[in-house]
């Protein structure tokens, strides 16, 4: 296996996920490089929208380029991941708080055959290049409860204990990468992300995330208390996506076989905060309602990116006011249609 960081340059990807928010956009950026790209979805969280350009055309080269298939299914897995330079990994069951907490089992069990199906395959059929992507809801919540801000390096994940079975289905995908990285099966890069949002976030009401779930409130029901759940008080260290497809595009040409590599903002917004920045964008005569009868998650974490700094020359370059409108506008087109 040869251990030198690769280039995009002209190679073959695969982008499993591709047809949610975060594989969507790396998938428009990687074909309007030049690159050739192609999709592995379900379509669970993901839309064939996500995939067009402004015109309605699917951005990929031809309808054969996406791949309608279920990544738990290890043979279907072999069928289609085959005679790629590089896999980025992006597929997982992700969603908001209350299905996360609501789902426990078939997340993990999903996750756990998602990702390893997918790593089985790339080795099997030797493609050279695989990057996971993890989340940092795989910290232990023991860290993630304590007074102050938890301010997190990538190497506190062990003792491992993440709270919910979400994290710890990512942490195992984690760890799996970098074994098959250290038994030179395979040139690997592992992200952790922060909370990423954006314009092309998912707005499904049970899966929607914290930010696109307030503005949806603020945008369809002005009128209603706006109920936040929880205190108000967890924080969370929210990064733009345009910041993580960057990060996504540096990792192969600078962080193969590095480890670990924490994606954040390094910035910590309680969602007490975050509520009134959405608020207020809105315009609108707003009352937030903290109801702490409702789940909230881990209490708070912020990113340390000494690594990505380091390694990938990466730093997160849009502020949390500017995202916040971009998907805002976003949001409120889609609500229009």
């Amino acid at each position: 296996m040869n251990r030198q960081n690769p280039t995009l340059g002209n190679m073959k990807v695969l982008v499993t996920g591709g047809a949610g928010f975060i594989g969507s956009s790396l998938v428009k950026k990687l074909v309007n490089d030049g690159t050739d790209v192609e999709v592995i979805d379900n379509l669970w969280r993901g839309s064939l929208k996500n995939l067009q350009s402004t015109d309605g055309k699917l951005v990929l080269k031809s309808e054969s380029k996406f791949h309608l298939a279920d990544l738990t299914d290890a043979a279907k897995c072999l069928e289609i991941i085959r005679g790629f330079d590089l896999v980025y990994h992006l597929a997982d069951i992700v969603c908001g708080v209350q299905f996360a907490f609501d789902n426990e089992l078939f997340i993990f069990r999903q996750n756990i055959l998602i990702n390893t199906n997918v790593l089985a395959a790339c080795i099997l059929n030797k493609i050279p290049n695989y990057v996971y992507v993890g989340t940092a809801c795989s910290f232990p919540k023991y860290l993630q409860m304590a007074d102050g801000i938890a301010a997190l390096r990538e190497d506190q994940t062990y003792p491992a204990e993440p709270e919910s079975s979400y994290g710890w289905s990512k942490l195992m995908g984690e760890y799996e990468a970098l074994l098959a990285a250290k038994s030179n099966s395979i040139n690997v890069g592992v992200l952790r992300f922060h909370n990423v949002y954006g314009p092309g976030v998912s707005i499904e009401q049970t899966r929607a995330q914290v930010i696109p779930s307030l503005i949806m409130k603020a945008i369809r029901f002005p009128a209603e208390p706006f109920i936040v759940w929880g205190s108000g008080n967890q924080y969370r260290d929210f990064v733009y996506i345009d910041d993580i497809v960057e990060a996504l595009i540096l990792v192969v040409n600078h962080g193969m076989n590095q480890g670990v590599i924490q994606v954040g903002s390094e910035k910590p917004t309680s969602v007490r905060d975050l509520a009134e920045k959405i608020i207020e964008i809105s315009g609108k005569p707003i009352t937030a309602v903290y109801d702490a009868t409702k789940p909230e998650g881990d209490r708070g974490r912020v990113a340390i990116c000494d690594r990505a700094r380091q390694i990938l020359g990466w730093k997160a370059t849009t502020d949390l006011e500017t995202g916040l409108k971009a998907t805002y506008d976003w949001i409120f087109k889609q609500s229009s249609h």
